[in-house]
């Protein structure tokens, strides 16, 4: 398949996968912040994203269902910077 992809390609692939942990702390720190504000529906939706952010980081399926299960933004955050 990297065939029909050129070095520069290759190399952001490379990159992306090789960052993908901070990528997903990064995108979990934003999420929080959404978390914050939202209710009802879209507030289960953010959940969602965080958690599938917060498992591209690197939190285990324990932590995830346990942060989910207090549904606290502040403890998310509290997670992320100890873990970031």
């Amino acid at each position: 398949m990297s065939q029909n992809r050129s070095a520069h390609q290759d190399r952001i692939i490379k990159n992306y996968y090789k960052n993908r942990d901070a990528i997903g702390v990064q995108k979990a720190m934003e999420s929080v912040t959404e978390l914050y504000f939202a209710e009802g529906k879209k507030r289960e939706t953010l959940w969602k994203r965080l958690c599938s952010h917060l498992e591209k980081a690197g939190f285990s399926e324990a932590q995830i269902k346990h942060l989910r299960e207090q549904d606290d933004p502040a403890l998310v955050a509290e997670a992320l910077n100890k873990f970031a």
